[in-house]
């Protein structure tokens, strides 16, 4: 059977630790005589990270190993979400989403609250976005959000649960560590796949 992207990372309780990143596109000038700042906010925001693994014995290794070649470097993609914020910590259960693109504030459909950094996925697939709440919210209305919409979305379930955004690696190197204790080492870096 072919592999079909987006990919899902290997099974088992194997990350030790995901540097997760926030990119924003701003430029900025700064007068060399007066030291006045212009800024400009452009609409690109996208995520990063840095996958560390814990130290595992080869036959956990090589399904990160084979998973990472299935990639093919930057070519293939794979959901990832941060693992330890995996539930939301508010008490909303579910959320239906609606905005337009680019929409920073969206609006929500819920009952129960979001709090202040929570995730929540929309889509799903090669169409999945990780979002981060930016303010607690209680109930239906307008709820602040980064990234901002990349396209619109009407009345789109958010999952908040396991919320994954669509990413790929951000190097088209891969490689692993082995030691003499025949423990492996993985570490790969990863950047949100927009399109």
């Amino acid at each position: 059977m072919a592999i079909s992207f987006p990919l899902s990372l290997p099974a088992g309780n194997t990350v030790r630790s995901v540097e997760m990143s926030m990119l924003n596109a701003v430029a900025a000038s700064r007068s060399p005589f007066t030291f006045s700042e212009q800024i400009h906010k452009w609409p690109g925001e996208a995520w990063a990270a840095t996958i560390t693994l814990k130290p595992m014995r080869r036959p956990d290794a090589e399904a990160w190993i084979a998973f990472l070649a299935s990639l093919r470097g930057a070519y293939g993609t794979f959901l990832l979400g941060d693992p330890y914020g995996c539930q939301a910590r508010g008490s909303a259960t579910s959320a239906t989403i609606t905005g337009a693109a680019g929409a920073e504030t969206v609006s929500v459909t819920m009952s129960g609250t979001l709090l202040t950094g929570d995730y929540l996925q929309l889509g799903s697939g090669s169409d999945a976005t990780l979002h981060k709440v930016l303010k607690d919210k209680s109930g239906s209305g307008s709820l602040e959000i980064w990234p901002a919409l990349r396209k619109s979305r009407s009345g789109v379930s958010a999952v908040l649960t396991n919320p994954r955004g669509l990413f790929r690696l951000a190097s088209n190197e891969t490689g692993w560590t082995a030691n003499e204790l025949s423990l492996y080492g993985v570490s790969f870096p990863a950047i949100e796949a927009v399109s």
